[in-house]
């Protein structure tokens, strides 16, 4: 008679039971000792009022990726980033729409191979960042994938960590999130302050200095125009000419013809005279 078969107990069933239904998303993933971060390199306009500059995570994953991977930018609002479950399959990965409704998205998808550990060669042409929010567009253009980089809408502030995916579109690995990243912000245009009453001292000076200026080359340019055209107005006079109001007419010089001497002719035959009479016999 054999010993009697001994039962699993009530936790070892309630153990493989939790084993089944634990939800694949809650296991750890492998996390990569990295911290995205804004680029270093001296550019300007790293920072605006839609778009941020990260720096290229090159080097980073290389002993975790494979050719098949892809890397994903996760981008999440500061507060809603500790909410974020990473996806298991491409289909639940959240395109930018999500950002607005859930606090997060996913973008700029890159392979490997597009993260080499060369430096640049073209200068700063070829500078290695990637540009959220860089691509306003998109999100109107019916052939762009629905993981578009469409600029972000708010100034934040956001966290980012890159996700590394399987051709399934399970997670291997992840970094950390960033620190936060507040994007400029522009005044209002009613927060403008136009009242003269609290312009500086300076200020009004050159602004009274600047209007004189202004007037000065105005009346410059009256008494240029009105010396021009004067002399298309009143010409000068010439010999030949003579200025009579707003008339001008030519002065003729009339020339003396000397009359013509008649033939003198003798006494008595002068034209419509009778002869006189003869006194001879």
């Amino acid at each position: 008679m054999g010993l009697p078969q001994r039962q699993p107990g009530p936790s070892v069933l309630l153990l493989l039971v939790g084993a089944l239904i634990w939800p694949s998303s809650c296991v750890s993933l492998e996390l990569i000792p990295y911290t995205p971060q804004i680029t270093a390199w001296d550019l300007e306009g790293k920072v605006t009022a839609t778009t941020f500059s990260l720096e290229q995570p090159r080097c980073v994953l290389d002993g975790h990726a494979g050719v098949a991977n892809t890397i994903w930018l996760v981008v999440a609002f500061s507060n809603a980033s500790r909410d974020f479950q990473n996806p298991q399959t491409r289909a639940e990965i959240p395109a930018f729409p999500r950002l607005l409704t859930d606090g997060h998205y996913m973008t700029l998808p890159l392979s490997l191979d597009q993260l080499p550990c060369e430096d640049p060669q073209g200068g700063s042409r070829d500078v290695p960042l990637l540009r959220v929010g860089s691509d306003p567009g998109c999100l109107a253009d019916l052939h762009q994938p629905p993981y578009c980089n469409s600029p972000l809408p708010s100034p934040g502030p956001y966290r980012v960590k890159f996700l590394l995916m399987d051709a399934r579109g399970s997670p291997q690995a992840e970094t950390r999130w960033s620190d936060p990243i507040a994007l400029h912000q522009g005044k209002a245009p009613a927060s403008i302050d136009t009242w003269p009453g609290r312009r500086s001292g300076d200020m009004i000076i050159i602004t009274s200095i600047l209007c004189s200026l202004a007037g000065l080359l105005l009346l410059a340019f009256l008494a240029a125009s009105t010396a021009c055209f004067s002399s298309l107005w009143w010409p000068e006079e010439a010999p030949e000419q003579l200025r009579i109001g707003s008339f001008m007419g030519k002065r003729y010089m009339t020339h003396h013809i000397p009359p013509s001497e008649a033939p003198t002719l003798p006494v008595g035959c002068e034209p419509g005279l009778d002869p006189l009479p003869s006194l001879s016999p």
